[in-house]
């Protein structure tokens, strides 16, 4: 019998989510080459592997001191609210609100940075979909702070195990929750080869 984390991994190669080149590779936001490429907007397309996310999401941080999740806009808002959803259905006493956090503020209206149900001193669950660097994930954790959040916890998708990216959120007194990394993928995409 295959586990839930065994089925999103499965998940990545059949939403054709997960590439590998090691002869080419590709750019990485960074700037850096990578030889494999992840894409959690297009698996997050797909139910199946949205439940598989949530599931393996609740599973991890149902004990954590919880009030909102979120993270930087666009690839947290589907994960976030995935997540939630899970939750309120697994618990309802967990009332887990969501929040996206601006790539800038809006230049109009309000100004805001953070768009969605929270409040100062709520205990923020930050989400990203794969952790290269931590930049991405950290800036949403600075803007959550920033607004008067508190942000203990992180989790990723994937953790690709690169450039240092787990340690440089742990340095920011996070604790970081990864649902795969790059060897779960890895370890699928052997076995498929070997068929």
């Amino acid at each position: 019998m295959t586990t839930a984390k065994d089925q999103l991994a499965k998940a990545f190669h059949e939403t054709q989510s997960f590439k590998w080149d090691p002869a080419g590779g590709f750019k990485l936001a960074s700037g850096q080459m990578s030889p494999f490429y992840i894409d959690c907007r297009s698996l997050m397309a797909h139910p199946q592997a949205r439940r598989l996310v949530a599931q393996l999401a609740w599973e991890a941080a149902r004990t954590l001191p919880v009030d909102c999740i979120g993270g930087l806009e666009i690839g947290a808002i589907s994960i976030a609210t995935t997540i939630s959803d899970y939750a309120y259905g697994a618990s309802p006493s967990k009332d887990w609100r969501t929040f996206v956090v601006r790539k800038q503020p809006k230049d109009h209206g309000l100004g805001k940075l953070i768009e969605g149900a929270v409040r100062t001193g709520d205990r923020a669950l930050i989400v990203d979909d794969v952790l290269t660097s931590g930049g991405s994930l950290l800036k949403a954790v600075t803007a959550a702070r920033e607004a008067g959040l508190t942000v203990t916890s992180a989790l990723v998708i994937v953790d690709r195990k690169e450039q240092q990216g787990r340690a440089r959120v742990e340095q920011a007194g996070l604790t970081l929750l990864s649902l795969l990394t790059i060897d779960d993928l890895m370890q699928i995409q052997t076995a498929a080869a070997t068929r």
